[in-house]
This record gives structure tokens, C-alpha cells and sequence, in this order.
């Protein structure tokens, strides 16, 4: 085994293990809150705490990323995350559990942006959907692993928080078994400063943004809020578990076909095929709520079409930016997708207080369609320029 092929493999171990943490952190303490009598509006608002701190960490990350290379980050965003996933127990607070997911939030995000950067900046284009697709899949298996570990609040409310800590631990220990790198040196207009680089960033990229928008949304509201629609709806609990694993487990079913498809076909077609095919399923969802079988199906086949939209959007934004630029459109994904994530429990928490026990799926639904029309209306596939060459 080479080298790279070891080094990608650490990657994508840290990232399924990440996915484990927040897959089991979202639906668990909204468990806890409900059941504590928390209203489903502050519910959702503290869920926000992880993604407002990804976006508070974002304006600064780039630069230290150029400067120390991905391996330091790494490094701090790991310890970062396992280090308050373990204070978690220690003082059970809406304020001080917000806090905490903001600083998984920050870690997560550092954490991420390192391996996506260093993965699409290290990857020949006609492999960059393959790679990102089990990079994809890693981070699917521990998202989709996490929300089965919720039901050992029955136990202990502190034992779900220690096992995750543990894992992340042993996880984050592996980034020393590899060597430093640094990105690719900026060249032309994107030498000048970080605004210009987001504005150029933007033009070239700014419809491959939306794919990972879009999953910050689902991901989030489905998690966070869904555990409480669900059990308003006398929804089992660890049936609403093995529902939100459901998705996941289809997302990680379609996410090496899609990325190969991607790579033959055009990530372009891929997206719209999968928002508006997703779209449909989770409308139709909102008409079979009486049975909690159909229910998980829909979480099952929406996850094959649209679990894949955040490296999807990643392998695309590649393709329509210079490599230099690279870094910052990792960046901004990342920024969307916090920006998907914050909506995702407000929207939905407000919609929970308006319509306490009905048309959740539909809300899903119309966020997926609106998307999906955008990405036709305004997508593009063609290759930006190389900076350097203008």
C-alpha cells in the first residue's frame, strides 16, 4: 500500500468518526430536551450552536490552513471536538450544551476543511468523484451509526456522550501517523486579499454551493427536529432512530454509484436528478405519516437521492474553480452548508410551533424542489480558467 493510499484512508477514518459524533449529538439532546419539557423552538435554536460554529471559525481558517498546512488543523479540530463532547456531562444547561456545540462546531469545521481541502487538491479530476464518494461514505457510515447509539439515554444520559468522546479520541490519534502538507501557492488576482478571493470564488462556483446548502438543511432539520415531530406523532423512539439511520444508510447505498456517475456523466445532471427525484419522495411522505414503516422507506430511498449532495457539490465546485482557488471553495461549501444547517432547525422549529403535528415532510420537500430548480435555471459546466494564465 502507497503512501497516499494510507494517508487517504486515515482521512476518511477521522471524517466517519466525526460523522458518528454529530449524527449521535443532534437527535440525542433533542431527546433530552423534550423530554425535559424544553419547547421545540429553543430546541431547535440550540441545535443551531454546532453551525454558527462552523461560521465563526470559517472567515479565519484559511490563511492558518496556507500558512501551518492541513495536519495542524486536523489536529486542533480533533481535540477540539473530543475534548467537549467529554464536558458535556459534567453540567446539564440548554446555555452551556449551546456553547459546547459551538465549539464541536469550530472543531468539526476545521476538521473537515482540511481533509475535503487536502483530498481535492491531491486527487487527478477523473478520480475526484470516486475519492470524495467514499469520503462521502465514511462520514455516511458514522452519521447513519450515530443516532442507534441515542437509545442508551435509557441507561445513562452520560453514556452516549463518553462513548463518542472515547471513539473521536482513538480516531483523531491516527492524523500522526501522517506527514505535513500545505496547498497549492495562490497565483494572479487570487494573491490579493481573502475578499477577493470569495469574490472570485463565488463567480466561478457559487450554483455548487447549493447542493451542500441543501444538505446542511436536511441534515440538520431531520435530526434535530424530526425525533420531536416524530414522537408527537406517537412515533416510537427507536423506531425514529432506525428511521433517521435509514437515511443515511441510503445516502452511503448511492454515494460511490453517484460519484462515478458524476464522473462520466457530469455532476451537474447528477444533482438535479437527485433534488428533484428527493424532492417528490419527501412530498409524498407527508402523506404516509400513518405508518411507520412507509415513513422509513421514504427516509431510505430520500437518502439514496440526495444523502450524496455534499460531496457532490464539493467534486462540482472543483470542477468550475482554479486549483488555487481550491481552499476557498472548500471553504465556502463548508460556509453553505453551516448556513443550510442553521436554517434547517429554526425553519423547522418555527414550522413545529405553527403546525405542531403536520406537513413536516413537506417542508423538506419544498426546500429540495426550489433547489433543484435553481441548479437547471442557472447551472453551468464548464472548467473556470486558471488564474495564473489570464
Amino acid at each position: 500500500m502507497s503512501y497516499e493510499q494510507r494517508r487517504f484512508i486515515i482521512l476518511v477514518i477521522i471524517v466517519s468518526i466525526s460523522g458518528f459524533s454529530q449524527g449521535m449529538l443532534l437527535p440525542l439532546i433533542s431527546v433530552i430536551f423534550e423530554g425535559d419539557g424544553v419547547s421545540s423552538t429553543l430546541n431547535g435554536l440550540n441545535a443551531t450552536g454546532l453551525y454558527i460554529g462552523t461560521l465563526l471559525i470559517s472567515p479565519f481558517i484559511e490563511q492558518p490552513l496556507r500558512k501551518y498546512g492541513y495536519k495542524p488543523i486536523i489536529v486542533f479540530g480533533g481535540a477540539l471536538v473530543f475534548v467537549s463532547l467529554f464536558l458535556f456531562p459534567l453540567w446539564k444547561s440548554v446555555l452551556f450544551w449551546f456553547v459546547l456545540r459551538m465549539l464541536i462546531g469550530i472543531g468539526d469545521h476545521a476538521l473537515h476543511f482540511s481533509t475535503q481541502t487536502w483530498i481535492t487538491s491531491t486527487t487527478p479530476t477523473h478520480k475526484l468523484g470516486r475519492s470524495m464518494s467514499i469520503y462521502g461514505i465514511s462520514f455516511g457510515l458514522g452519521f447513519a451509526v450515530g443516532p442507534l447509539f441515542v437509545p442508551l439515554v435509557k441507561i445513562s444520559e452520560t453514556l452516549p456522550f463518553i462513548v463518542s468522546s472515547a471513539l473521536c479520541l482513538v480516531a483523531w490519534s491516527l492524523v500522526f501517523f501522517v506527514k505535513n502538507e500545505k496547498p497549492a501557492a495562490l497565483a494572479g488576482d487570487a494573491n490579493q486579499k481573502g475578499l477577493t478571493r470569495y469574490k472570485l470564488a463565488v463567480k466561478y462556483g457559487w450554483v455548487a454551493f447549493l447542493p451542500p446548502f441543501v444538505y446542511g438543511f436536511l441534515e440538520s432539520s431531520l435530526n434535530a427536529l424530526f425525533p420531536v415531530y416524530a414522537l408527537r406523532k406517537d412515533f416510537e423512539l427507536t423506531f425514529v432512530s432506525i428511521m433517521l439511520a435509514g437515511f443515511s444508510v441510503g445516502a452511503i447505498f448511492m454515494q460511490f454509484p453517484l460519484g462515478m456517475l458524476g464522473d462520466k456523466i457530469g455532476r451537474r445532471k447528477v444533482i438535479i436528478s437527485g433534488l428533484s427525484i428527493g424532492g417528490a419522495v419527501f412530498l409524498i411522505g407527508n402523506f404516509v405519516e400513518y405508518s411507520q414503516m412507509l415513513v422509513a422507506a421514504v427516509f431510505f430511498v430520500g437518502g439514496m437521492c440526495v444523502g450524496s449532495m455534499f460531496s457532490l457539490g464539493i467534486t462540482y465546485m472543483a470542477d468550475l474553480t482554479p486549483k488555487e482557488l481550491l481552499p476557498t471553495g472548500n471553504l465556502l461549501c463548508g460556509i453553505f452548508f453551516s448556513l443550510g444547517s442553521l436554517s434547517g432547525p429554526f425553519l423547522g422549529g418555527l414550522y413545529l410551533e405553527f403546525f405542531p403535528n403536520d406537513g413536516f415532510l413537506l417542508l423538506v420537500g419544498s426546500m429540495l424542489v426550489v433547489v433543484a430548480l435553481v441548479v437547471i435555471i442557472f447551472g453551468k459546466s464548464k472548467k473556470a480558467v486558471v488564474l495564473s494564465e489570464k
